[in-house]
């Protein structure tokens, strides 16, 4: 179901007692609907900003039955800011998100304090995040992040097959790009926070004329990862 957000400040409500597992940019669903099928007794929620990947992962969800998810068309910071629960999360997905390779829109990407700490505030004790890219670089950035950050640990990554993989993971392992993986776990912060209104500076403001990976199609993409190797990035 397309949750329809009817006040931008107020948490979603989701039942009582019942895991809930968030994916960040679920695209058409491949990950999170074999999720919802699998595990039929948890909640799934996908975070998505391209409409037509909105309608197309709610159009899987109606074709297979699935009673267990949500998508929600919004951006994951303010997402995850304002409207997931309090400590509700038992597992945030985040595989390969936009890393934004050119330094001049490093701040484009979704990892860095605001997240990490509007993330903390949603995990629950012992809740993880997952985590997945082709990008080395990215994944070292994401890595220094958490390592920076006291509030989480780093634990082994959930082991996924190819029933599991996303709809750009299997186009990388396809073309045999190597994929980065790991997971941290949340603990208890005792010197935690009320978050503070959101608020993002002029410059981290969505650019016009700045192209996201996703416009491009897979030949950008391994442009780009061929660029990675000499360092021209």
């Amino acid at each position: 179901m397309i949750i329809r957000v009817t006040d931008p400040c107020r948490p979603l409500e989701f039942p009582a007692d019942t895991p809930i597992e968030v994916e960040v940019g679920c695209g058409k669903g491949r990950f999170l609907t074999g999720r919802a099928a699998a595990h039929p007794e948890r909640r799934f929620l996908g975070i998505e900003r391209m409409p037509e990947r909105v309608r197309s992962f709610d159009r899987k969800c109606v074709r297979l039955g699935l009673q267990n998810t949500d998508i929600l068309r919004l951006e994951a910071l303010y997402s995850f800011h304002y409207l997931l629960p309090l400590h509700g999360l038992d597992t945030v997905y985040v595989f390969f998100p936009d890393p934004w390779p050119k330094k001049k829109h490093h701040s484009h990407r979704l990892f860095g304090p605001l997240f990490l700490n509007a993330l903390h505030h949603r995990l629950k004790t012992g809740g993880k995040l997952e985590f997945a890219t082709d990008h080395a670089e990215y994944f070292g950035v994401v890595e220094a992040c958490f390592a920076e950050d006291r509030r989480f640990r780093r634990v082994a990554p959930m082991t996924r097959g190819e029933s599991e993989w996303t709809e750009f993971e299997t186009l990388f392992r396809g073309q045999g790009l190597p994929i980065h993986a790991a997971a941290w776990e949340a603990l208890p912060d005792p010197d935690e926070k009320p978050l503070a209104p959101l608020t993002i500076s002029p410059e981290d403001e969505p650019q016009e004329g700045i192209e996201r990976r996703e416009s491009h199609g897979l030949e950008w993409r391994l442009a780009n990862a061929e660029s990675d190797k000499d360092g021209t990035v």
